[in-house]
């Protein structure tokens, strides 16, 4: 895992802050090398012409950042960087405002070439405290970009009361009730918080909010996008967790934005780690299980339309 490249996933509805937040990671001194992908969405795959070949469109920036302008296939442009791997230190991807993330964050899954090379460490949601209410109401890409963040920075809170900025929040929580939330005025928020999150791993989740897991935690919902989590004390069957989890994707792909999970596997003494975009999953084993670490299996899914009863039902199923 530690051998691939980082790609943090910028996104954020127009106007949000996007382009700030990416302009201060790429000018603070943290003496890292970046590349920047910007996605616009328009013309992937619209004509071969507009593919253009990956060398040509990267290039070294006075900062030491290297850019590219994304035409052509994310996939494409991906394996043209892995050339020069060793150039830089992570890739940052960019989409467009009106961009639902699911898309990007799939490439990352199902190319295997540029599954072995890179990982997905996080998805970063701008999002604008004074029009996200509105944004709600006429956007549902708004909505997804709160539901697939792993990390939300809420900019632009020297607009709002404190009372809005609450509001706010809240409609937010409502979402996604688990990404790390910071409010910022002109994206300013440490590099750390948006990169190098490894998102990858409930813990964190858990660190910010212990009891996230526990049954009955989630009393406020949207009213179409809900969360749901489980746990089991102990071990799954891999061989019961996998056709299980995979069935269920398939299934219900649509309506699941994300899933992730940590699974102690029976007989394995490491932690697997999984996550999801839709019908399309990733999993790996981790570092060891701590001595003093509880073996136990977490997943929590976001979508909407979930059958809370019978994931719960599907997934205690799979204890060893």
């Amino acid at each position: 895992m530690s051998e691939k490249i980082p790609v943090t996933v910028l996104t954020g509805y127009l106007g949000a802050g996007k382009t700030t937040l990416l302009n201060r990671i790429l000018t603070e001194p943290h003496g890292k090398k970046f590349a920047v992908i910007v996605n616009e969405f328009g013309e992937i795959g619209i004509d071969n012409d507009l593919v253009v070949d990956a060398d040509e469109e990267v290039f070294e920036m006075n900062n030491g950042c290297i850019c590219c302008t994304v035409r052509g296939d994310l996939i494409r442009i991906i394996e043209g960087l892995m050339k020069r791997k060793g150039k830089f230190d992570a890739i940052i991807v960019e989409t467009t405002g009106l961009a639902d993330p699911a898309p990007v964050a799939q490439t990352f899954f199902v190319d295997q070439d540029v599954q072995d090379a890179t990982r997905l460490d996080a998805v970063v949601t701008v999002v604008d405290a004074k029009w996200l209410k509105d944004r709600l109401k006429d956007a549902p890409e708004a909505k997804n970009q709160i539901a697939f963040a792993d990390v939300i920075i809420l900019n632009k809170t020297d607009l709002v009361s404190e009372g809005e900025l609450k509001e706010v929040e809240a409609q937010i929580r409502a979402i996604n009730p688990y990404a790390k939330l910071h409010r910022t005025q002109r994206s300013a928020v440490s590099i750390a918080d948006v990169m190098d999150r490894n998102a990858f791993d409930l813990d964190r989740i858990l660190d910010i909010e212990p009891d996230f897991l526990e049954e009955g935690h989630h009393h406020h919902h949207d009213e179409e996008m809900q969360s749901v989590s489980f746990r089991i004390p102990g071990d799954v069957d891999p061989e019961k967790f996998m056709p299980w989890v995979q069935d269920l994707t398939q299934r219900e792909g649509p309506n699941i934005l994300r899933c992730k999970g940590i699974l102690a596997f029976k007989n394995e003494p490491k932690r697997f780690v999984f996550q999801g975009v839709h019908m399309i999953l990733d999993g790996d084993v981790q570092r060891d299980w701590k001595p003093d670490e509880k073996r136990e299996s977490k997943i929590v899914f976001i979508g909407r339309n979930l059958d809370r009863d019978a994931i719960e039902k599907g997934f205690l199923a799979t204890a060893a």
